[in-house]
């Protein structure tokens, strides 16, 4: 059993540069797979505005969707619909695509948090689905602490979401403060405002 994460990019018709917005997609992936290593296969793009990856657990497919998120300018955004279940590789002359029921509940997932957001939770990005043959896997557990840090997410500034990123992957404040030129107590009043703490927390949990 793996977990297969499906992402989209949010708005891609109405981004005013597709090519430049693409080039931020790209350096963010590479920086989240850097961070979260040990993956089958890291996000990627694969065909238009979708992204696919493969993970070992579901704590790692949500720090990875989570890092990436807070890796992007804020200008760009993605929803991922997170499958756990049962996957197959069927051969093509392109390479190997994902098949199977955990392939297909993540495409229910990303379905289902689009039309979330569409409608009762805007800030939604995240939804977890999975495979009724899938024993000990809460969703629903998942689902509840996904829909609140995606809110968090939502209301940061870029600043906070860089400083949140640095947390998460272990830099000191007074390292981002040196990064981001500004005073420690400034990082440190930017995280408090902007909830980062908890988000640090979650990561270090998801990691553990």
């Amino acid at each position: 059993m793996v977990v297969t994460v499906i992402a989209d990019i949010v708005g891609s018709r109405t981004l005013p540069d597709r090519g430049v917005a693409q080039r931020h997609i790209d350096e963010a992936l590479a920086q989240v797979a850097a961070d979260v290593p040990g993956a089958p296969q890291s996000l990627r793009p694969i065909v238009g505005d979708e992204l696919e990856g493969l993970y070992p657990r579901l704590e790692d497919a949500l720090a990875a969707t989570m890092l990436l998120r807070l890796a992007l300018p804020v200008e760009i955004d993605c929803r991922f619909g997170i499958g756990v279940g049962e996957v197959a590789a069927v051969a093509s002359t392109v390479g190997e695509l994902s098949d199977g029921p955990g392939w297909w509940v993540a495409r229910t997932a990303i379905q289902h948090v689009a039309a979330l957001q569409r409608r009762a939770v805007p800030a939604a990005r995240t939804w977890v689905a999975v495979d009724q043959a899938v024993e000990d896997v809460s969703a629903g557990v998942a689902n509840a602490a996904a829909l609140v840090r995606d809110q968090l997410i939502g209301q940061m500034s870029a600043r906070t979401r860089r400083l949140a990123y640095g947390r998460c992957i272990g830099r000191t404040q007074r390292e981002l403060a040196e990064s981001e030129q500004i005073t420690q107590s400034a990082v440190s009043q930017a995280l408090a405002a902007g909830g980062a703490p908890a988000l640090v927390e979650s990561f270090r949990q998801l990691r553990a």
